[in-house]
């Protein structure tokens, strides 16, 4: 599959202090889009018992996205299914690529659903390249403030190691700001996914990213 070079991800902690998070992602995700954003994926790391909240954006996000941009879900296939989404993203820790894959399989609605996985290290890389996925994430590449508990750094270096591992489409992640999204993509990736670079001015990030990416 060909990858859009930005994969904006919306993080619902970013939004828990709105008075209305959900509208206010909707609102943001449509600035995004507008601006060209051809892919989004949800994220909410809350605790289990906020998956009502979870579905609600989820759905949300996909009556604003529907033939207008790739809807992708982190963690949970069976929100991905209930929204309609475009696919999921998976952790290490998540459900196994194959399992997902089997599920997915099971639907029979037509749609080929995507797969991501994310690697955090080069025997991730190439465990994840013999797996029934779509895409790989590779990070965090530089520091990043996005995760309570995040694994090491992999620099520049691990995502050139990470693209000499795989021919499946590579996407970046952790502490990627216009300023260095150039030599991420230089390193090799396909892709880098943004979270707190596009949260100020969405619409004037998305533009500035996209063309420093070319």
């Amino acid at each position: 599959m060909k990858f859009p070079t930005l994969y904006p991800i919306i993080d619902f902690s970013c939004f828990a202090a709105q008075p209305n998070p959900i509208t206010a992602i909707v609102r943001y995700a449509e600035e995004l889009i507008a601006a060209g954003a051809m892919l989004i994926q949800l994220r909410d790391k809350s605790l289990a018992e906020q998956t009502r909240r979870f579905l609600s954006c989820a759905r949300e996000l996909r009556r604003v996205t529907l033939d207008r941009a790739t809807l992708i879900i982190n963690d949970r296939v069976d929100l991905c299914l209930a929204a309609d989404a475009d696919g999921v993203h998976l952790g290490q820790d998540d459900l196994s690529s194959a399992a997902a894959r089997r599920i997915f399989d099971q639907v029979k609605d037509g749609k080929s659903r995507i797969i991501g996985l994310s690697t955090h290290n080069l025997s991730q890389v190439r465990a994840a390249d013999a797996l029934p996925v779509d895409y790989i994430a590779i990070g965090p590449v530089f520091v990043t403030g996005s995760k309570a508990n995040p694994d090491p750094v992999v620099g520049l270096e691990g995502v050139q190691q990470a693209r000499q591992a795989t021919r499946k489409p590579l996407v970046a992640i952790g502490g990627i700001t216009r300023q260095n999204c150039r030599q991420v993509k230089d390193a090799g990736a396909d892709a880098v996914a943004v979270i707190s670079d596009l949260l100020e001015s969405p619409a004037k990030a998305v533009a500035d990213f996209l063309r420093v990416l070319g």
